[in-house]
């Protein structure tokens, strides 16, 4: 493992991000989904930038409004970057949701991944609204019962606001999210059991066989019915493509919803009530060999802010290597 200046990070992922042609207000917005994802532990930060990496697409044109109410409207992403997308889809929902207590705003024809959804959740949060978002992708996942993809990883992350701090829930549907799995290639480790399976439909714990067949859904027949009601939001509601159906290169579709408490009960009854629910379930009876309970988006909190009192990360030493040869291509 490398451990790598918070300020080097940055800048070399900066760099490299602008090496994928980017211009300097989409790549601020890109580095800073990276770097919340990257600073507490997520598998959706400087990944994205190895390999192929995530370069501009030559058609990406203007973002617009194809369908717009006080409450809702629909983005043609134009085959822009999903982070660049998604961040212009979270300020419209919160601008609704300030004027009429409810935002939500779908987008399509998105080029790549928007990164940690949870980035977007924790923003609608911190402003005093419930956060939802549903992100969509490209085939990776197969459905219970088959081993053929069909389904994206489809996240879904949920933001709390809170007295205290805000709850911020983000996972993966699939079993493994797809860049975790790319992670362990980098890294040259093996899958956990049970995760994918190879293009034979055979249970695999090598990455690059998982690759190339389908991850499995989390949680068996539970989290696929979950995973393809994320498919029905981030597609056929949103004008996407979606189960492959439709799919031309890059047409990756989500949804957010931004949501004001208040349509329901006092704001800070609301929020008291919320920051007094976190103490009692971190006050819960500990199971032997539990130390803490964990409430969502803790952990990775405890970690940036370790992170940020360290002033220094730990990275795979194939990931910066990779890296660093991306912000140095010309």
């Amino acid at each position: 493992m490398m451990r790598v200046p918070i300020e080097q990070l940055k800048q070399t992922t900066l760099q490299a991000i602008l090496n994928s042609g980017y211009d300097a207000s989409e790549a601020d917005i890109i580095l800073d989904v990276l770097m919340y994802a990257q600073l507490r532990g997520n598998n959706q930060g400087i990944i994205k930038l190895t390999g192929a990496g995530m370069p501009k697409s030559a058609d990406a044109g203007q973002i617009r409004i194809e369908h717009e109410t006080k409450l809702s409207a629909r983005l043609d992403g134009a085959q822009n970057q999903g982070m660049v997308v998604l961040t212009r889809a979270t300020d419209m929902a919160l601008e609704k949701a300030h004027a009429h207590d409810i935002g939500m705003v779908g987008t399509r024809n998105t080029c790549s991944s928007t990164g940690a959804i949870g980035y977007y959740a924790s923003r609608i949060a911190r402003e005093g609204f419930i956060g939802l978002i549903f992100a969509g992708s490209r085939p990776a996942v197969a459905m219970y019962g088959s081993y053929e993809p069909l389904f994206g990883t489809n996240p879904l992350a949920i933001g709390i606001p809170s007295a205290a701090k805000p709850i911020v829930f983000d996972m993966a549907t699939s079993a493994m999210a797809w860049f975790g799995i790319l992670e362990a290639k980098i890294a040259g480790k093996m899958l956990p059991q049970g995760v994918a399976y190879d293009p034979e439909g055979q249970l695999t714990t090598d990455p690059a066989a998982a690759l190339a067949g389908a991850i499995r859904p989390f949680g068996g027949y539970k989290g696929a019915a979950l995973s393809l009601i994320v498919e029905v939001l981030t597609g056929p509601l949103v004008g996407s493509a979606f189960a492959g159906l439709g799919y031309y290169q890059h047409d990756w579709g989500n949804l957010v919803l931004a949501i004001n408490p208040e349509l329901l009960v006092d704001r800070e009854t609301f929020l008291s009530n919320v920051a007094q629910l976190t103490e009692r379930v971190k006050a819960a009876k500990p199971l032997p060999g539990v130390e803490e309970i964990l409430i969502p988006g803790e952990r990775g909190d405890r970690l940036l802010e370790a992170v940020q009192q360290a002033g220094v990360v730990e990275i795979e030493d194939n990931l910066w290597t990779e890296l660093q040869k991306a912000a140095a291509r010309a």
